[in-house]
């Protein structure tokens, strides 16, 4: 071959290096040698290597895999049971303070319920049951009572008030009579007839059969003192039988009958 049919080099093309390894091998892959230097994700060489789509990556061009966000800053297994636990505790206490302030309020409320019951049953109202007729018709056995016993500490029992009074000779019992006569007045009973200072005493009250026959006094009634009869005249242990009433034996005034209900009546 003539040398001038060799071909011309291109003087801006780089000469062959005959000492380079060669870069076909027994397989025909292609083997390239890995810089020496470490390569970084964000290095030009490796965005470059990435746009041109090469596969053979030098070594320690691979990026380290990037934490998970906030990985750092979670928290591990055992401290998440720890928050949850004292959670746990937080709300048992929580719930049990909250038990606690309920039970106080119950019982304040119970125990302010039992005062005022004990405050009106005292100073208020009672309420009573009629037992026996010595009353009849006016109250019957068995009749449910409301006694007012306010009301004589503001003013004193009145004649044909119902009254209820703890029995002069057995003060542990009550009975519910009728104010007859009060302080001063002279009482007589003539023939079962009623008279309070001479004065015939006004009973419609009295049913024409539960009438009595009897005589009694006259008497005056001292200070201090009434004289109760029973409305069933011939059926009554009453002042007839065993005398005065000192007023402060006197509980109250029956203001109303509530039961039963057909027969309520305010007196």
């Amino acid at each position: 071959m003539d040398q001038d049919s060799l071909p011309t080099s291109d003087p801006g093309s780089p000469a062959p290096d005959p000492q380079a390894p060669s870069s076909e091998a027994a397989g025909g892959v292609e083997v390239q040698a890995a810089p020496a230097q470490a390569w970084s994700a964000s290095s030009p060489e490796v965005v470059a290597a990435i746009r041109q789509g090469e596969t053979a990556w030098p070594a320690g061009s691979l990026p380290a895999p990037a934490p998970a966000p906030g990985s750092a800053d979670r928290p591990s297994l055992l401290e998440q049971l720890r928050a949850e636990r004292e959670r746990r505790r937080q709300r048992r206490a929580a719930m049990a303070a909250r038990v606690r302030e309920e039970t106080v309020a119950w019982i304040k409320t119970v125990i302010s319920a039992a005062v005022y019951a004990t405050l009106i049953v005292t100073f208020g109202v009672q309420v009573a049951r009629v037992e026996g007729q010595s009353m009849a018709p006016t109250l019957e056995d068995q009749d449910r009572l409301i006694v007012n016993k306010l009301v004589y500490r503001l003013i004193s029992p009145q004649r044909g008030d119902i009254v209820m009074l703890y029995y002069p000779l057995k003060p542990e019992k009550s009975f519910v009579k009728r104010v007859i006569a009060e302080q001063g007045d002279t009482v007589k009973v003539v023939d079962g007839q009623v008279f309070v200072n001479d004065v015939p005493l006004a009973d419609p009250y009295v049913a024409s059969e539960y009438r009595s026959h009897d005589d009694w006094g006259p008497q005056i009634v001292p200070e201090g003192y009434y004289f109760v009869m029973g409305d069933h005249r011939n059926n009554s242990s009453d002042s007839r039988h065993w005398g005065w009433v000192p007023k402060r034996y006197i509980i109250g005034k029956v203001q109303v009958r509530w039961w039963p209900l057909p027969q309520a009546q305010l007196f």
